[in-house]
């Protein structure tokens, strides 16, 4: 056959395989109606040995038999099945109601009273009707398989796999042009040289052989529920192979004939290898001050903000409320979530949550029932630059808001905090630390008109300043990657599973309580740099191995970091509704106090005094311990100088409850 013939014939399965499910299953009908009373004419003259007598029913006969047995081929799901995965369980239920269209056409017999009807000829018919549907089903499947596969342009690929879902994924890249596999990887020695859906096995041991001499691009895991320690060793193997790696993202997807093999497939993300199991939200717990209430999400166009707001769309408030000083990022939110929800009210607010009347006049319009504050720096380093905005913020944005929602009684009002409020060594965590105090004393203050709840976690994977995208721009552009200390450890979580965190935590509160997420053991940040450097198919640069493709370097702590973060403090912690979530309660500043010391921080913000702002901090964070180093700009008075203000904020405030 040309080559012309050839493309033809491969566009043209190309075609048949891209018609919408409907216009196959039309198409599909439309066979069996043409082929099926040929089928009956073979039993009848099979039965009777004669062209006359076979054809003295009449053709309405013929049609009647044949839409009795389409019926029967509807109602065993054989118009709806994907041809490239019919399977014995289809086939067996098919042989099935095809037994009961026949015996209801015997019953229409014997209703009738047709002594003359040959009715073995049924028999006969359902065994020819039975080897039509399975000779045509795998024809066709054959023949699409045999001219896709022709077009060998797409790029080798080898499954990581040989189960189930390896056989049905290699079924289904054998209709796509976007992968071409070439060979089964598995661990089970029994496997080893097996032949599954046409393609060898061979076992993981020569997985670097095989991929050199099959030139594989890239291993596609198809695995389902593989363990996250298993998969850090898989990747391992693949590091040393030199391949990049992709998971087969559901198995459900393949039997999608809408999905191509390439929307099924996905690239390995962190969170895969994260070794610990989502939080899970608790239902009544999702919706308690969401669903038909009247919310505001400050800082909503940052990373934690927004997908708050995604999550909150979905629970039907009343009327959702955004605020946020950047209009790109406000922008941007809004018309996601109108997008996705067209008939739920979204107000935008342009501004900053320092901005009292801006604060009051939202409160004051609109009856906000629940409050989500979001809105912060969090950058360590560059709020270690700039402490004055950094605390101005993070410590006024907070007072702001807290005094306003008691002010109009909002029902519930939740500080988005961190892991950096704990034993703080920087201004960012000291801030944070400070806006749960002004939480903790507005819950004082208020009683139980407003309920002031924290929420504390540790790193966000994909948020705004995340180590992920660095390490990812740094690969990109071959290395290095920059960690600031080997030893350097922090906790992980999902986006998705800190905006439920929030949303759950409101529903808990009772007044002053700081929620801490159990989320397992920390990470180590080069473990971290390692295992990007695997999911890309790189290898690492060592003194050892001065081959590899990237590098990391240490570059030493930044100002403020730490080398371990941590999540509780020595207050008492008990447990909450939620399983995995622990509720904690730490000693908190009189409102009265605290606003006295929040009042001289802003003065000493003003003027830009960082030995007064240190010793405000202080005052109000015991335990924040300070990193010695200088900012420029900044004017740093002397010992003296720092006795007496400690002095005088000793006489200024003498008690804590």
């Amino acid at each position: 056959m040309s080559t012309s013939h050839t493309s033809v014939i491969s566009q043209f399965c190309v075609d048949m395989i891209s018609m919408h499910r409907t216009a196959k299953i039309v198409l599909a009908v439309g066979v069996d109606l043409v082929a099926l009373p040929f089928c009956f004419l073979i039993a009848m003259l099979l039965r009777v040995g004669d062209v006359t007598l076979a054809m003295r029913y009449g053709a309405t006969t013929y049609i009647v038999v044949a839409l009795v047995t389409i019926v029967a081929f509807s109602l065993s799901d054989l118009y709806r099945a994907v041809i490239r995965f019919i399977d014995q369980r289809l086939l067996a239920a098919t042989g099935f109601a095809l037994g009961l269209a026949v015996l209801c056409v015997y019953l229409v017999l014997l209703a009738v009273n047709d002594e003359g009807f040959p009715r073995s000829a049924l028999a006969i018919y359902w065994f020819i009707v039975f080897s039509y549907v399975v000779t045509s089903r795998l024809m066709v499947r054959n023949f699409l398989r045999n001219h896709i596969s022709e077009r060998r342009d797409s790029d080798a690929v080898a499954i990581y796999g040989a189960g189930e879902p390896g056989a049905q994924l290699a079924l289904t890249m054998r209709t796509s042009n976007e992968y071409r596999p070439v060979c089964f990887f598995d661990d089970k020695h029994v496997l080893h040289q097996r032949t599954i859906a046409g393609l060898r096995v061979f076992h993981t041991d020569r997985l670097v052989e095989m991929v050199n001499s099959l030139c594989i691009r890239s291993i596609i895991i198809a695995i389902p529920q593989v363990s996250p320690e298993r998969l850090r060793n898989i990747m391992q193997r693949m590091a040393e192979a030199g391949v990049t790696t992709k998971i087969l993202s559901r198995l459900l997807d393949l039997a999608d004939e809408e999905k191509t093999p390439m929307e099924a497939i996905r690239e390995l993300k962190f969170e895969d290898l994260l070794g610990r199991a989502p939080v899970p939200p608790r239902v009544d717990l999702f919706a308690r001050c969401v669903r038909s209430k009247i919310v505001l999400v400050t800082g909503a166009g940052g990373s934690i903000g927004s997908e708050l707001c995604r999550q909150i769309v979905t629970l039907s408030p009343t009327c959702l409320h955004l605020l946020d000083h950047s209009e790109f990022g406000l922008y941007t939110i809004k018309q996601e979530l109108q997008a996705r929800f067209p008939t739920l009210p979204i107000v935008a607010h342009l501004g900053s949550v320092c901005n009292a009347a801006l604060v009051e006049r939202i409160l004051q319009e609109n009856r906000i029932d629940t409050i989500y504050h979001a809105a912060a720096y969090k950058h360590v380093p560059l709020v270690e630059a700039n402490i004055v905005e950094g605390l101005r913020n993070n410590v006024l944005g907070a007072q702001v808001l807290a005094a306003g929602a008691g002010r109009h009684k909002v029902e519930t009002c939740v500080l988005i905090s961190s892991d950096k409020a704990v034993r703080p060594t920087n201004i960012m965590g000291a801030s944070k630390r400070i806006a749960e105090l002004i939480f903790q004393a507005a819950a004082v203050t208020h009683g139980p008109e407003t309920t002031f709840c924290m929420v504390r976690f540790g790193n966000v994977l994909g948020s705004s300043g995340s180590v992920i995208p660095l390490f990812q721009r740094q690969i990109a552009h071959g290395g290095p990657l920059t960690v600031t200390h080997p030893k350097v450890t922090r906790y992980f979580m999902l986006i998705t599973e800190a905006a439920q965190l929030v949303i759950q935590a409101g529903a808990m509160a009772k007044g002053g309580d700081v929620f801490v997420l159990d989320m397992g053991d920390p990470v180590r940040i080069v473990d971290l740099a390692r295992t990007m450097i695997m999911m890309s198919g790189l290898t690492e640069k060592t003194a050892d191995f001065p081959d590899g493709d990237i590098e990391i370097k240490f570059i030493g702590l930044f100002p403020g970091e730490k080398l371990y973060e941590e999540l509780l403090t020595d207050g008492k912690v008990f447990p909450s509704e939620h399983q995995r979530i622990m509720r904690m309660k730490e000693s908190a500043l009189h409102p009265g106090v605290l606003d006295t010391y929040i009042t001289c921080l802003m003065m000493a913000c003003d003027t830009n005094d960082r030995g007064m702002i240190e010793s405000m901090v202080k005052a109000m964070v015991s335990d924040y311990t300070p990193q010695s180093n200088t900012q420029p700009g900044l004017p740093i008075a002397g010992p003296a100088a720092a006795i007496e203000r400690a002095s005088l904020v000793k006489k200024i405030v003498s008690y804590r409850i």
